[in-house]
């Protein structure tokens, strides 16, 4: 009895452990508790076989070096950080939670983070041998956009509009002192933050000019986003560009720091252009910057004097028949004023070309059909250049090195799969993190030049004993034009049966610089889609043509037609899908977010037989109501294509719905704005066609924090409703 009792008990444990998935873990679990063991932040130490990382409660720096045999030690804790800040600044309280999650070891001693208080922020320059802050300079404002310059004494930040500059002295200088809000300075919100752009302001590397965007956008349109949160709603107003319509003017000035003196750079041309690939010369004296006509199919890049801001020369010219794309600064070769390295997609894939400061092309550095995806370093002596790219079809993420002399290229990781990689500074090291849709995480160190390989971190599978994830697998599909190979990801339904009929819920987004499908730990997905799978879904993604690191012909497809090509590969999915006995052709559906919400309510219109429930979330509805730069990119302007964005036009298909359609959209969306599911709503009623209407009156893009459960519990729940039963 008591044999039998015990049974029971284990049984029922395990049948407790072995549960389904939360909407609350389907949410956030992937990151929190099934997240698989890892190092957090590694970087090796400059100039030394040391790699640091933090602890996994972000409370300690910890090390491994070469010289001990790569055994764990303890570096820097928060407490020697709060106790020298504390040395620093006696009427300053701190009590840090955590380490410093952005910790980078600018030298072979010293940290680099940022600390956020109250009233101030401090940019801190931190000596790990002495366990003291060699210099903190604080700004009045917790400001995201803030520059410390590279001798760490100054710190240039954003009140608002403008810029102000901060010194070890806590005396500030007024660099700009624009009235009108219309004009604004030093902002990474340029150009709507196209192009790769990530800040707007940069120093000089001798840290005696400061180099920022100055923004001209009183003359676009303002977009009012109505706030609901307040006792009479009232409304922000947005400057918002539209297709074909006024777009924003921007230069480039140079702040002298000593002299207070202003120089604006020479970048003639029309007002409209954009001003791209920013860099700084290593010696201070140059500005390179690519100037991009608004059409977005002439680059031209651009040396200019730093001094007077007048044009030296153009060093090159790149020009496409559908688009150009820049996305990347120029880098610079270590210990070589003269020789940078230039990232374009211009020959196929985008790759590595090294080129002289006079606009010399030196080498091409472009290896087979591998797409750069992270530049990561040199070796000592910057003989050699190390990258992440793509391989398998894209599929996984391998390590490259070429030498710069002779454009030889080695692949120096073969397992296949997701491979992130940090390069120890005279390239005889790696720390490589790895996993694939079999392997939830590795960490090890690797000596390039003996080989010897040794283990970090060897991750179990986290939801072992928690709960059972549905099958994944990995397949491969023949796209529309009959040749090109898409890769694919399918999710069985838990409990799987062949011999049963289960319906799909097909994910999608579709659009350029997005890959949903990789060969990495749950095949490049969230828990959302396994929660689906759990409640006996199929559920199915496909990167069709038009999507990410697959090179330019792959993705300019979509050129001046967005969608068309993109719904024709997704219906060969589609197809994929019918021809197995276990789908329900009678119950598939889409689901969809921005351009996947695009996708979703083009396939419910164009192909009403086949899909009988969708979700759009976000969803542009039609691309004249979208941005200058990202719009007009893919779609040119409205005048110059109304072929184009006539037949994509999802407002005038709304007749077309026969199925269950809910759209989602954040009210205070700056990047889709509402207006375009308001658009689609009202062609509905007009046609006389239900559809249901979701909306999160406080988020913008994207639904985040704890209103996410709601928004997938939402999303789930529609799908039981509608297509499951």
């Amino acid at each position: 009895m008591k044999k039998l009792l015990w049974i029971f008990v284990l049984s029922g444990a395990t049948v407790y452990a072995q549960r389904n998935l939360t909407i609350q873990e389907a949410t956030y679990g992937a990151y929190q508790q099934f997240a698989p063991k890892t190092i957090v932040s590694p970087k090796w130490r400059p100039d030394a076989h040391t790699l640091t990382y933090l602890n996994d409660s972000y409370e300690k720096l910890m090390f491994r070096t070469e010289a001990s045999n790569w055994v764990e030690s303890v570096l820097l804790t928060k407490e020697d950080i709060t106790a020298a800040l504390k040395a620093k600044f006696s009427t300053e309280t701190f009590a840090l939670k955590m380490f410093p999650p952005d910790n980078v070891l600018n030298d072979a001693k010293t940290l680099f983070f940022k600390i956020d208080r109250t009233t101030k922020s401090y940019l801190v320059l931190f000596d790990v041998n002495s366990k003291t802050v060699k210099s903190a300079v604080s700004t009045p404002v917790d400001g995201a956009q803030q520059a410390l310059s590279p001798d760490g004494k100054s710190v240039a930040w954003l009140n608002e509009n403008n810029i102000r500059i901060s010194n070890e002295a806590g005396a500030v200088t007024e660099v700009t002192n624009d009235t009108d809000k219309g004009i604004v300075n030093g902002s990474d919100y340029v150009h709507r933050q196209e192009f790769g752009i990530d800040r707007g302001m940069w120093w000089s590397a001798d840290s005696k000019k400061l180099l920022y965007y100055h923004k001209n956008e009183t003359m676009v349109a303002d977009y009012p986003l109505i706030q609901w949160d307040e006792r009479i709603a009232a409304v922000k107003i947005i400057k918002y560009p539209m297709a074909g319509m006024k777009s924003e003017e921007v230069t480039l000035v140079v702040f002298d720091v000593a002299s207070k003196k202003q120089i604006t750079l020479k970048t003639d041309g029309p007002a409209e252009q954009f001003l791209t690939c920013v860099t700084w010369s290593p010696d201070s004296k140059f500005i390179f910057v690519g100037v991009l006509n608004r059409e977005q199919n002439f680059l031209k890049l651009n040396k200019y004097d730093a001094t007077n801001g007048n044009l030296i020369k153009t060093l090159f010219e790149e020009k496409a028949a559908t688009y150009v794309e820049p996305l990347h600064g120029l880098t610079f070769i270590p210990g070589n004023n003269g020789q940078f390295l230039y990232r374009s997609e211009k020959e196929g894939f985008e790759q590595l070309y090294l080129y002289n400061t006079d606009g010399k092309l030196l080498k091409k550095m472009g290896y087979k059909d591998v797409v750069v995806t992270e530049l990561l370093s040199f070796d000592k002596g910057a003989k050699n250049v190390f990258y992440l790219g793509t391989a398998n079809n894209g599929l996984d993420r391998q390590l490259y090195k070429t030498e710069l002399k002779s454009g030889k290229t080695v692949q120096l990781t073969t397992v296949s799969g997701t491979h992130a990689v940090e390069v120890s500074t005279d390239g005889s090291l790696i720390e490589d993190t790895f996993s694939n849709t079999t392997t939830p995480n590795e960490v090890s160190i690797k000596n390039l030049n003996s080989s010897k390989v040794v283990s970090v971190v060897k991750a179990d599978n986290p939801y072992t004993g928690k709960t059972v994830l549905p099958r994944m697998e990995l397949v491969t599909i023949t796209a529309a034009d009959g040749k090109t190979p898409l890769n694919g990801r399918i999710i069985y339904p838990a409990d799987f049966d062949a011999s049963k009929k289960y319906p799909v819920m097909l994910y999608v987004y579709g659009g350029p610089h997005a890959q949903l499908v990789t060969n990495k730990w749950l095949g490049g997905t969230d828990l959302f889609d396994y929660y689906m799978a759990q409640k006996g879904y199929v559920v199915f993604t496909l990167d069709n043509r038009g999507s990410d690191a697959r090179g330019r012909d792959f993705e300019h497809v979509i050129h001046r037609n967005l969608g068309v090509n993109e719904m024709a590969d997704q219906m060969k999915g589609i197809e994929y899908l019918k021809a197995k006995n276990f789908v329900d052709a009678d119950r598939i559906g889409v689901y969809g977010w921005s351009f996947g919400g695009f996708m979703a309510t083009s396939l419910m219109l164009d192909h009403a037989d086949t899909f009988k429930v969708g979700v759009a979330g976000g969803p542009v509805v039609d691309w004249k109501y979208y941005e200058v730069m990202y719009g007009e990119r893919y779609m040119d302007m409205p005048q110059e294509n109304p072929e184009g964005y006539n037949s994509t036009n999802t407002i005038q298909k709304a007749p077309k719905l026969q199925g269950r359609l809910l759209v989602i959209h954040g009210a205070q969306d700056p990047v889709v704005v509402q207006q375009h599911s308001m658009e689609f709503i009202q062609a509905c009623i007009k046609a006389g066609k239900q559809v249901d209407y979701f909306l999160y009156p406080t988020h913008e893009h994207n639904v985040r924090g704890r209103d996410r459960f709601h928004l997938n519990q939402k999303i789930a729940d529609y799908f039981d409703t509608y297509l499951k039963k």
